[in-house]
């Protein structure tokens, strides 16, 4: 009896060599791939010439096939498929609507295995040359959504904790409340002064860095007309990357 599975397996943030060995195997086994807008479009190339190739990516402010859509394709291909990749951006189990597929496939009585991937923060403060922890000024490092399903400031956070958090704060999709997470964290207490990046595409060829303090970053990603994808990173250890914090705006070189 024929039994499917669905891997869910991390592209990483970018740069197609940050794919795991494992995962890069599973994408050449696949029947069938349904990708996601942000991976690495050459490693498409390693899919079978066989296999079914599906984009199911989602544009901000556009016209794009809907999560139920989307899990409903995962059950329906994997009924006729006995392998099926979802391709993911990132990590898939950081801010990539995991759980949302995984219950779907689930419900379905399909098997499924995770394949994680290397994720921005990590890969935007590796490239920049700093430590997300440092014994003795950093020994947390929080992952937070910068903005909620409508597009805002989530207000489910509790910023006053994250204000008042002795480490790295790491925000995915903020450039769209950039000004309102930066003016929440420095009224309930945040240093102003503390540095921060903003690393839009991290991992790509256009890749752009804005270093400031905390209190002018929103200021400074406006005039540079920043877009998504972008994180922000602030905290102690943000002080040791390998780019001035007083320069406006930067450009770092990237070789993909």
């Amino acid at each position: 009896m024929r039994r499917s599975v669905v891997s869910f397996v991390g592209a990483g943030p970018g740069d197609p060599e940050l794919i795991t060995l494992k995962g890069l195997r599973r994408l050449r086994e696949a029947e069938v791939v349904l990708h996601d807008r942000l991976i690495p479009t050459s490693l498409l190339d390693e899919v079978s010439s066989s296999a079914t190739v599906i984009d199911v990516g989602k544009t901000p402010g556009r016209p794009c096939m809907g999560q139920g859509q989307i899990n409903w394709l995962l059950v329906d291909w994997a009924r006729r498929r006995e392998h099926v990749v979802r391709l993911k951006g990132g990590d898939p189990a950081v801010f990539g609507r995991l759980s949302e597929e995984i219950e779907a496939v689930r419900s379905a009585g399909i098997a499924f295995e995770i394949i994680p991937g290397v994720t921005a923060a990590t890969a935007a403060a590796a490239r920049l040359g700093i430590s997300l922890t440092e014994r003795g000024s950093a020994s947390t490092v929080v992952f937070a959504t910068g903005t909620d399903q409508t597009g805002h400031r989530p207000s489910a956070l509790d910023w006053d904790v994250l204000a008042r958090a002795e480490g790295t704060l790491v925000f995915y999709m903020s450039v769209g409340a950039l000004d309102s997470i930066t003016a929440s964290l420095t009224s309930l207490g945040r240093d102003p002064r503390e540095p921060a990046i903003l690393v839009e595409q991290a991992g790509v060829a256009g890749e752009r860095v804005i270093a400031a303090r905390l209190g002018e970053i929103a200021a400074e990603a406006r005039a540079a007309a920043v877009k998504s994808p972008a994180v922000l990173i602030t905290g102690p250890t943000v002080s040791t990357a390998s780019v001035p914090l007083t320069v406006r705006r930067i450009s770092s070189p990237v070789s993909v």
